[in-house]
């Protein structure tokens, strides 16, 4: 393991955060659902709220299907809080000197590519970095992929968004060839290759995968993660949890990238029953274990 592999905190620090993380979790989990599924009738939302509130409609019964209800009116404070701390890490992240960025860019995929945790995953998903929405560097980590031989080239999944109901698939690439450019100059796998071939899709994939490479707006060292307000990704990885638990595969590690000014203190960002905990960070710092698996990815 190399000096920059691991965090320097106690493992049983850690553990206990993760634990705290997850009871939280499930209690925010039990309130929101009620409140979604049944409204309080007085209450009018803002156009923020009404909009955000609208993605957790849409993914309801995926999330809902366990049966779990109480009765909470939290949700529009939780929603107020998410935009508002949005609208400061975006600040921040449009004021960062581009140096400072390019030197956290550098440094965070240098810890990604060199970390055993990545050298031993045999296949991934990972975001395609987009300039625009100013998120980490991938370029580095996904050059890292597909520049190996064939015979020994992690199978790399990227995203490409279905709709806007919060839905997106992960496809297999061999090449950067193999993306084409969509809205905001995002870049995105072509559903078909050169062949005219579907692409291989991780939710039909044979073998499971070790690895997600997490975007994000905003995060902490419980394992807290804010996104776009999308939902996007806590949809997609609640579903591959899922599958990965149907067919009796190992949870893949969940790794968020984060530039300095993205990390929150622990309980700044609030939480809901879709926003699924990342089991590990990776800041210019270094690699933060959160979760038990995390932590035995570093032994």
């Amino acid at each position: 393991m190399g000096a920059i592999d691991c965090y320097p905190k106690s493992k049983l620090k850690l553990q206990s955060m993760f634990l705290h993380r997850k009871s939280t979790h499930l209690i925010s989990k039990a309130k929101e659902v009620a409140l979604v599924a049944h409204p309080h009738p007085h209450i009018m939302p803002s156009p923020t709220i009404r909009s955000s509130a609208a993605n957790l409609t849409r993914t309801m019964a995926a999330i809902n299907k366990d049966g779990i209800g109480v009765n909470p009116h939290e949700l529009d404070a939780i929603f107020e809080q998410k935009r508002s701390l949005r609208s400061k890490v975006r600040k921040a992240l449009k004021n960062m000197d581009p140096i400072l960025r390019s030197q956290e860019d550098n440094a965070i995929q240098n810890i990604v590519v060199e970390s055993s945790w990545f050298k031993a995953s045999k296949s991934l998903c990972a975001y395609v970095s987009s300039p625009a929405l100013l998120e980490v560097g991938t370029s580095r980590i996904i050059s890292e992929v597909l520049s190996s031989s064939a015979k020994e080239r992690k199978k790399l999944y990227v995203p490409r968004v279905k709709d806007r109901n919060s839905n997106m698939k992960m496809l297999m690439i061999s090449s950067v060839k193999d993306l084409i450019e969509k809205s905001m100059n995002i870049l995105e796998p072509a559903l078909v290759d050169s062949d005219g071939n579907q692409r291989e899709d991780v939710m039909q994939a044979s073998d499971p995968v070790d690895l997600f490479i997490v975007p994000g707006l905003a995060f902490d060292k419980s394992g807290s993660r804010l996104g776009r307000s999308g939902g996007y990704y806590d949809l997609f990885l609640k579903n591959y949890q899922e599958l990965t638990k149907k067919k009796r595969w190992k949870q893949p590690l969940l790794v968020a990238l984060s530039y300095s000014v993205q990390i929150i203190e622990d309980g700044g960002i609030p939480i809901t029953p879709f926003d699924i905990p990342m089991d590990a960070l990776v800041s210019p710092a270094g690699f933060i274990p959160i979760s038990g698996a995390a932590l035995r990815r570093c032994e």
